[in-house]
């Protein structure tokens, strides 16, 4: 009963509502920043390598690392099968749209976040659309809501999808049984727990470690089959751009169509939107609010315009044909073993478990910034021990879901995240225009920009900008 409603609201919200409003928002965006996430990806390049300008913070790469890491998982390789097996190699080009046009709405959402975040008691800074929702348009009840459906969407659907995806990447194994699974799940969340029960900072420092060498070595594998297989390349971008735009089939059924699992897939991967990004954005030191900005928009572009390309190609280009009954991790483990053989399978399993476990510390980190949002204040430890061994305890039990039930209550929870945040950024964006235009301004008179709350007209208290000019810091 439960696995045909999920699968209805799901397939209803993709069709009728976010469709229109993803799309629409970046194409807003994208004309008010003035192709931001064009005309500045240089500068987000730069921004990135900067010092972190206070030391009990974390730095823009390590923020970067923490959305990267949340944003890179099963989405890159399982998500990326499951579009192209379900929807046709046309999803791989609503993939690109979704992220080209996300990344001016990923500027937006964690502008804002750096924006109206709070000061720590440690010095630190913290924050996310909750804060913002709060402070901005003055409504905790509106904030609390949507911290609330964050906490469900990552530390719930999020974890389990990204638990049940390590698992099904032993399916292919001879010592493959009933109860790998559950194996599976034990020595995932003792594993996680080990991470967690380390706290926020732990979190940062581990994904900055791991992220970054798998995904290069995951681009490299995928670059040696394309390679491999040139001769297949011209067919390949033939069938993404034709099967996109083939309007007789997106329409004869819309919710199978190319479009449907570009976006959803798109979305869930990039997550551009959505609100979880600004989250790692608020803890960033830097000494202006569009350098995050900046640097998130850069996070997009890696997660889907080079990771989720770099998945299509090794796809497409492996010449094994797309197939329903090869959705998730199998289409990929073959398409791999063209090249590779057993070793390829066992370093996409490898991969998968790295890009899904990052997924899950990221997700968390997201999860437990906005505990601290509805408790006003950092949880007592009981209340961050019971938080955590339920954390836990999800990604045991996520391990053993079927595949339409683990990824449909992801996306109906994502979309109801996006339905709360996107509106909400639409109101306030013109702060984060602001914004961006004192950037510039102080970057063509050859300064590097250094924010003043006065300079845009921001009349509510900002917490922690007011007292950085208090102290007479910037």
């Amino acid at each position: 009963m439960y696995e045909i409603f999920i699968n209805n609201l799901n397939n209803w919200l993709y069709t009728y509502i976010l469709i229109v409003l993803l799309i629409g928002t970046g194409i807003y965006f994208t004309v008010k920043t003035k192709f931001v996430q064009f005309r500045l990806l240089k500068e987000s390049l730069k921004v990135v390598t900067e010092e972190k300008e206070d030391e009990g913070s974390i730095s823009s790469f390590e923020a970067l690392m923490v959305s990267t890491a949340s944003r890179v998982g099963v989405g890159n390789i399982a998500g990326v099968s499951t579009a192209i097996t379900m929807g046709g190699p046309g999803a791989v080009f609503w993939m690109w749209v979704i992220a080209l046009l996300g990344s001016a709405t990923a500027f937006i959402e964690s502008t804002l976040a750096q924006v109206y975040k709070v000061r720590d008691k440690d010095g630190s800074s913290f924050g996310g659309p909750a804060y913002y929702i709060e402070t901005a348009l003055k409504s905790r009840t509106l904030g609390v809501l949507f911290a609330t459906m964050l906490i469900l969407t990552y530390m719930g659907g999020f974890n389990m999808v990204a638990s049940f995806n390590i698992a099904s990447a032993f399916e292919g194994y001879n010592f493959y049984t009933d109860s790998t699974p559950m194996i599976v799940g034990i020595i995932l969340a003792i594993v996680v727990a080990l991470c967690i029960f380390g706290g926020g900072k732990r979190v940062s420092k581990i994904t900055g470690i791991i992220v970054p060498i798998m995904a290069i070595s995951y681009i490299l594998v995928s670059l040696v089959i394309v390679f491999s297989n040139l001769n297949l390349v011209p067919k390949m971008f033939s069938d993404i751009f034709s099967n996109a735009f083939d309007l007789k089939a997106a329409f004869g059924g819309f919710t199978g169509s190319a479009i449907m699992y570009g976006i959803k897939r798109g979305l869930y991967s990039n997550e551009a939107g959505v609100g979880s990004a600004p989250n790692a954005a608020a803890a960033a030191s830097v000494s202006h609010p569009v350098k995050q900005g900046l640097v998130q928009m850069l996070s997009v572009f890696i997660d889907t315009m080079v990771l989720c390309s770099a998945t299509a190609f090794m796809l497409l280009a492996s010449g094994i044909a797309p197939d329903p009954s090869l959705r998730g991790v199998p289409y990929v483990q073959l398409a791999i073993a063209t090249k590779f053989g057993d070793f390829g399978i066992w370093f996409i399993t490898f991969a998968l478990f790295c890009f899904a476990f990052t997924s899950i510390l990221g997700n968390f980190y997201y999860a437990e910034a906005n505990l601290k949002y509805l408790n006003k204040t950092t949880p007592e430890k009981n209340t961050l021990l019971i938080f955590r061994i339920i954390a836990v305890i999800i990604v045991f039990f996520g391990a053993q879901l079927n595949f339409a039930v683990a990824w449909d209550t992801a996306d109906v929870l994502m979309g109801a995240m996006a339905l709360i945040n996107i509106p909400i950024i639409v109101v306030l964006g013109n702060i984060s225009i602001k914004c961006l235009d004192d950037y510039t301004k102080q970057k063509s008179e050859g300064k590097n920009p250094v924010f003043k709350v006065e300079t845009i007209g921001i009349k509510e208290k900002v917490d922690f900008w007011n007292e950085l000019y208090k102290e007479n810091k910037v």
